[in-house]
């Protein structure tokens, strides 16, 4: 079995995408990447460490149905993990989001899963600097650093591939 699972909510594509190439370039060491609308609780739990994407849909939120989604993800998916125990298990996670149109809730979607994930015992991993965006707010910025890498494919594509393999390369020793 690989040692880490993939795991996004998406309705656009943008999402899976970023998943398609964490996963292409982790090679043998990452599973498929899988939808949360298709995933239960027992698939996360099967792997040690996960990488989950989110991007954040409006003024803050979780994708889902009640933002205009063709089909259930995030936020149908995190009440499931309430009560789950994920001690041992580590944890990174990637947020898209738009700093010129949302400049206030920058990559926000972030926050929730690094909160529930926490609320179920495991560790964090993968914080991310904030140089180099320009927001004003965030709900996903802990400690002075985005709790995930945060990606902006509307306004920074260009910066999307080194930012994602500068972000794989720190999280490496959590599979190694």
């Amino acid at each position: 079995m690989a040692k880490v699972g993939v795991f996004f909510g998406t309705d656009t594509g943008n999402t899976r995408r970023i998943a398609k190439d964490i996963t292409t370039a982790l090679g043998s060491i990452a599973a498929k990447p899988v939808n949360v609308r298709n995933a239960t609780v027992d698939d996360l739990l099967a792997y040690d460490t996960l990488i989950l994407g989110v991007p954040t849909y409006g003024e803050g939120q979780l994708p889902g149905l009640s933002t205009g989604n063709a089909t259930t993800s995030w936020e149908e998916f995190l009440p499931t993990l309430a009560g789950q125990d994920f001690s041992g298990k580590k944890v990174a996670i990637y947020g898209l989001g738009n700093q010129k149109s949302y400049p206030t809730e920058f990559v926000d979607a972030m926050f929730y899963l690094y909160e529930q994930f926490e609320q179920c015992g495991a560790t964090l991993i993968g914080a991310w600097d904030t140089d180099g965006y320009n927001f004003k707010a965030s709900k996903a910025v802990v400690d002075d650093r985005f709790v995930g890498l945060a990606l902006d494919q509307e306004n920074q594509k260009d910066l999307t591939p080194a930012r994602l393999e500068a972000w794989l390369a720190t999280l490496a020793p959590a599979w190694d």
